[in-house]
Formats: structure tokens, sequence, C-alpha cells
């Protein structure tokens, strides 16, 4: 994360995230990069669906295409960039091999991530298969795969 840290304040750029099953673990490797104080604006840690919805993403999109879906993420990524006046809005969803009982839709073991880039305004999506038997490792290998990510997309 620190090329990306470094990037960012070399250009002159923000990010903000909206962090579902990751918890927080994409900001937090962010902001133990010394530096990272003049290129995060704000985080936040969304995990239920009320959160998401108080932060601007549309219960339409989570009603139509599940919490846990592509459609919301792109909704986080941007709805956080909006709220934050961001350059990059990073948003992510999905399950971390748990099921949710309250959401039963959707695989187990998928997350959805979307970066969105306000200057350009563009959506780059992907999604991560959670192969690891571990909360912590998958969240280690989700960070690690958007790190990879923004080093690409960040211009």
């Amino acid at each position: 994360m620190k090329g990306v840290v470094e990037k960012l304040i070399k250009l002159n750029k923000t990010i903000s995230t909206m962090e579902s099953c990751t918890g927080g673990a994409l900001v937090n490797e962010i902001t133990n990069v010394e530096g990272a104080s003049n290129v995060i604006k704000f985080s936040a840690v969304t995990y239920s669906n009320e959160y998401k919805i108080k932060m601007g993403v549309s219960e339409n999109i989570i009603n139509t295409y599940s919490v846990y879906s592509r459609e919301t993420a792109k909704e986080m990524s941007k709805k956080i960039s909006d709220f934050t006046n961001s350059d990059y809005g990073v948003g992510i969803t999905g399950k971390i091999n748990k099921t949710d009982p309250n959401n039963l839709v959707g695989k187990d073991d998928l997350i959805f991530v979307s970066i969105y880039d306000k200057k350009s305004n563009l959506y780059y999506e992907f999604q991560i298969e959670a192969i690891y038997d571990t909360r912590v490792k998958n969240k280690n290998m989700i960070v690690n795969v958007i790190s990879d990510k923004l080093t690409g997309i960040i211009k």
C-alpha cells in the first residue's frame, strides 16, 4: 500500500473507502503508511444494509441485486467518493466464507469490489474469491489485490 499512498501524494489525489466484509482492513493498510493523512479523507465500515443506505447506496439497488453484488459495490464506491469529494472511492461488499442468514442470496465466498475514478467518471469493477480458511488471510489477500489494482488505476 506504500506505493499507492506515495502515488496519491505525488499526484495530489485523495481516496475514501466504504467497506463491508473487509471491516476496514483496506483503510487500515492505507493508514499504516506514513503520509496517509494527506490522501485519505474518510472511511465507512457499513456492515449493515441500513448503514449502506444511510451512506447513499440505493435501497432499490440492494433489493433488486442484493447487498452482495457488483451493483452494490459500484454504488458504494461512487457514493463514498461523492460524500467526501475524493478523487477515488472504493466499495467492497461480499461474503468471506460465511452464510448471512439475513441475506441468503449469492455465493458465500465471493467479494465484489469497485474503484470509482471521479475525474474520468469510470468504474473499475472486479470480483475476488475467498480461497483461504481464515478471515484474516482472506482480508489480507483482498487488500493486496485492491492495492495492485489501485497502482494501475491511479493516474
